[in-house]
């Protein structure tokens, strides 16, 4: 099994971390805790407006805003990207220092300062080609008495812990 997106672009998965051998979606108290929140965590992130979007409508505008996309970062610091705004993120990663941020609650702060400040991607900046086979998919989970349950276990891990 190889890695898998799962409803957005961006935080990949082990497949054997989220299915079982028959293909089954695993309960979520099987899951190891960081799979776990992020799962828990992408089904509230995938009706997000883009942050990028968000930042040049504001709260007033919200229908304005494109659907979210991508999602890159650590969990409840995470920056939400529309398929026109990815490119900015990942110029902004790769070439305009925001690596320096990888696995920092600072990630989403420092691309929303530079986003705000008029940071853009040059317009030849090549987006990545995606495959997507059913990107409105999200594993539905199971195994915990509810799904505030599933939430409040998976937002109890140490954030501080993580090393993505």
């Amino acid at each position: 099994m190889g890695k898998v997106n799962i409803a957005l672009r961006g935080w990949r998965f082990d497949e054997s971390a989220v299915f079982t051998d028959d293909g089954d979606i695993k309960p979520i108290d099987e899951m190891e805790p960081t799979t776990r929140e992020r799962i828990v965590r992408l089904r509230q992130l995938i009706d997000s407006p883009c942050h990028a979007c968000w930042l040049i409508h504001g709260d007033s505008e919200l229908d304005a805003c494109n659907d979210a996309a991508a999602v890159y970062g650590e969990p409840l610091s995470e920056v939400v990207l529309c398929e026109e705004h990815e490119p900015d993120f990942r110029y902004w990663f790769r070439e305009q220092g925001g690596a320096d941020h990888r696995g920092e609650p600072a990630l989403q702060d420092a691309f929303h300062e530079w986003f705000a400040d008029g940071g853009r991607a040059p317009e030849e900046y090549e987006p990545v080609e995606h495959v997507d086979t059913d990107p409105s998919a999200v594993p539905s989970v199971s195994g915990t008495g509810s799904a505030a349950d599933a939430e409040q276990e998976a937002q109890s891990v140490d954030l501080d812990s993580l090393d993505i």
